[in-house]
C-alpha cells in the first residue's frame, strides 16, 4: 500500500499580503498566492507553480501527499490543507500549506476503497452500497496510508461491514467511531409496473368526482332574462280632447 509521502517539490516565493488586485497580478504571471503554517513558525504569504500543485493534487496520495517545500534557503515537509478553486473555469485560485514536522502524529482523511466481489451480488442478486468512503486516522506522516482497502468478498445479506473490520496495523489509530457502517448488500427494488386490468380496477374503485354541467351561452341569456325584474309597461297617452 503506497503511503502519502512522496517525492515532490514545491518552490514558494515570498510575497506581500495585499488586496485583491495583488492577487490576480500574481494569477497573471502564472503564479497563485498561497499561505504557509505550522510547526509553531509564523504564517508566511508566498505564490506557487499550480501546476504543481495540480500534480499534488491528482496524484494517487492526493491532499495528503507530503513533500518538500522550498522557501529560498528553507526546506520543510509540508502538505496542503485547503485549495480553492476558479467555479466556473476550474482554476486554482488560492492553496494553504502546512509544515509537517515528521516526528508528530497528524489527523488525515484516507479513502476507503472496496476490493473484491461481495457473495450477497455474485449468488444472491444484491446490489452493494458503500454509505462511508473516508476514514479519519491518526498516525505518523511517513505511514500516511493512499487509502485503504476493504474486502467485500464475504458479505452476504444480513452483514454489515464497518469501521471495525477495516485492515490497520499498529501504526493507524482509527478515530472514525469503529461502529460506523462502510458497507452493505442491499436488494435491487423493481419498479412494479401496473397491468391495465390492475389500472381498470384502480379507476372503478376510486370515487367518482362529482359531474359539472357547463351552461350554454342561449341557456345563460334565457335564466338572465327570467331573473331580471319585468319593466313596467307605459300608461298609455290620453287623447287630447
Amino acid at each position: 500500500m503506497a503511503t502519502a509521502l512522496e517525492t515532490n517539490t514545491l518552490e514558494a516565493h515570498p510575497r506581500d499580503a495585499g488586496t485583491k488586485n495583488d492577487a490576480r497580478r500574481i494569477r497573471r504571471e502564472g503564479k497563485i498566492p498561497a499561505v504557509v503554517y505550522g510547526a509553531g513558525k509564523d504564517a508566511l504569504s508566498v505564490s506557487v507553480d499550480p501546476r504543481v500543485v495540480t500534480r499534488i493534487l491528482n496524484s494517487e496520495t492526493g491532499h495528503n501527499t507530503i513533500f518538500d517545500l522550498v522557501n529560498g534557503s528553507e526546506r520543510t515537509k509540508a502538505m496542503i490543507v485547503d485549495w480553492q478553486y476558479e467555479p466556473i473555469k476550474g482554476k486554482l485560485l488560492h492553496i494553504d500549506l502546512k509544515r509537517i514536522a515528521m516526528d508528530k502524529v497528524l489527523k488525515v482523511s484516507v479513502p476507503i476503497f472496496l476490493v473484491g466481489e461481495a457473495a450477497g451480488v455474485k449468488q444472491e442478486g444484491g446490489i452493494m452500497e458503500q454509505m462511508l468512503r473516508e476514514v479519519e486516522i491518526e498516525c505518523l506522516p511517513a505511514d500516511i496510508p493512499s487509502h485503504i482497502d476493504a474486502d467485500v468478498s464475504q458479505l452476504t445479506f444480513g452483514k454489515v461491514l464497518r469501521v471495525s473490520d477495516l485492515p490497520h496495523g499498529a501504526k493507524l489509530k482509527f478515530l472514525t467511531d469503529p461502529n460506523q457502517p462502510v458497507a452493505h448488500v442491499t436488494s435491487v427494488k423493481e419498479e412494479v409496473v401496473a397491468t391495465p386490468e390492475a389500472a381498470a380496477e384502480a379507476a372503478a374503485a376510486a370515487p367518482a368526482e362529482p359531474e359539472v354541467i357547463k351552461k350554454g351561452k342561449q341557456e345563460t341569456e334565457e335564466e338572465g332574462e327570467a331573473a331580471a325584474p319585468e319593466k313596467p309597461e307605459k300608461a298609455e297617452k290620453k287623447e287630447k280632447k
